[in-house]
């Protein structure tokens, strides 16, 4: 793929993802890639891969009969996801802490290290939240709890259109920036209660942003 190929999708991707975030398409919208060509003057096939960038993200759902249709975004679903959330990863938290190994520690630190350099880089929205997912994950590992990291890896799924959402717009990145070193420091110290708080704090803080963004942008429309 060209350097200015990448360029050009990426840059759809910008001005749809901000069509969307910001109101001007709705949810339900079709999104006709001939129009859109037309629109942006490009040709289908970054419009195509922006699309399919756009449903990774959650922003964009794939229907049968009617093609790529802008989704829904519910600030009653944030409510339900970011809380369960808290509940549950505070709890792998608090049952890994005491397990941790120092390899899993170092890993950890690793992955804070590649979260600092993927901002600012193409595509950082999709790079961090990958990113950021292992790095709990990462912290979850000496839980030895499967079916609620299941349930964890699940509900992060469904949550991972807003988390980017405040990643992108919310201007959640610095925050869980100095969040996360902490978290990893309490880890060391083996100091459960407060990782666990802290824990805590960090999603139900990121759903009271994204929350108000989403009040902000129902007014704006």
């Amino acid at each position: 793929m060209s350097i200015v190929y990448k360029t050009r999708t990426q840059l759809v991707v910008e001005t749809l993802r901000e069509k969307i975030l910001n109101g001007e398409i709705k949810a339900g919208q079709p999104l006709r890639q001939a129009a859109l060509a037309d629109e942006l003057n490009v040709s289908r096939i970054p419009i195509r891969e922006a699309l399919l960038q756009l449903e990774a993200e959650g922003l964009v759902a794939f229907e049968p009969h009617k093609g790529a249709t802008a989704t829904e975004l519910n600030i009653d679903q944030v409510d339900e996801l970011f809380e369960l959330r808290a509940m549950l990863e505070s709890e792998l938290l608090a049952a890994s802490i005491p397990n941790l190994s120092e390899d899993a520690l170092a890993q950890a630190t690793e992955l804070l290290s590649k979260l600092d350099k993927a901002l600012g880089k193409e595509n950082a929205a999709n790079t961090w939240s990958e990113l950021n997912s292992d790095y709990h994950n990462c912290l979850y590992s000496g839980a030895n709890r499967p079916q609620t990291q299941e349930i964890v890896n699940t509900l992060n799924k469904n949550a991972d259109r807003y988390i980017r959402m405040h990643l992108l717009w919310a201007g959640g990145i610095s925050k869980a920036e100095s969040e996360h070193n902490e978290l990893l420091a309490l880890c060391k110290s083996r100091n459960i209660e407060k990782a666990v708080a802290l824990m805590k704090q960090h999603i139900l803080g990121s759903r009271d942003e994204i929350k108000e963004f989403l009040l902000e942008r129902e007014n704006l429309q």
